[in-house]
């Protein structure tokens, strides 16, 4: 199993690791260790680079093929042999703008089902920019203007995150874990990785994120638009 370092540290820019396997179909690595995300939960995936000695590979991504995560390498270059103690560097001016932005998804949502009751239908992000839809029957202009002044004022607030792995069973004792409207947590999960924001927010997810909301910048709510009887979807972009 390789083991996930971003999981409780979001902010490992550079690693060492050792190979493990080849994935010649995909021309790929795997490795005892990564802080590579490999994207899920609306988040894309990192990309950066792999060094071997004085050799610098290109890496696409990280991608779960048949259980395994597979570091997807550019061109046709002879991949490092397994054994070899190889070097991570990530994309990092990417990475820390999606977590900026994953933050930014997880304020809104929480607002939301703070202030309104509404669960969450889908999202999607790129850097510094995304969005979500919310179980709402109506949604006007004063609603999302109310929104912005919301999560905006959960910046200001400087509200921490703590992130937790947790077994199963004690982390669906939290009240509200999924904020979707289906659960999406795989049954055979015992353990559950569980990210909150102090006094906000509190869900089950698998992605990066800042230390705190001030880190994230100003929100501003660029568009919304209907996408069902009671979907409402709420596009956002970070300004600044």
């Amino acid at each position: 199993m390789t083991e996930m370092l971003y999981q409780m540290d979001s902010y490992v820019k550079e690693f060492e690791a050792k190979v493990t396997g080849h994935d010649l179909e995909n021309h790929g690595l795997i490795l005892d260790k990564t802080a590579f995300y490999p994207g899920g939960g609306g988040q894309p995936a990192d990309s950066g680079f792999i060094l071997d000695r004085d050799t610098e590979f290109a890496m696409k991504r990280v991608k779960r093929i048949e259980g395994k995560y597979v570091h997807l390498i550019e061109g046709e270059a002879a991949l490092p042999s397994i054994g070899t103690a190889i070097k991570g560097i990530i994309n990092w001016d990417h990475r820390y703008e999606l977590m900026r932005t994953h933050t930014a998804m997880h304020i809104l949502c929480g607002v939301v089902f703070r202030d309104y009751g509404a669960s969450v239908t889908g999202g999607n992000m790129d850097p510094l920019k995304g969005r979500m839809d919310f179980e709402f029957e109506t949604m006007k202009q004063e609603l999302v203007h109310d929104i912005e002044i919301a999560i905006n004022k959960e910046i200001d607030n400087a509200r921490d995150l703590n992130v937790k792995i947790l077994p199963r069973k004690e982390a669906f004792e939290i009240p509200d874990l999924i904020r979707t409207k289906i659960n999406l947590l795989p049954e055979n999960i015992q353990e559950v990785r569980v990210v909150e924001i102090e006094g906000l927010d509190v869900q089950a997810d698998g992605g990066t994120h800042v230390k705190n909301t001030s880190e994230v910048g100003r929100i501003k709510v660029t568009d919304y638009k209907s996408k069902g009887k009671i979907n409402k979807r709420i596009y956002v972009e970070i300004v600044k």
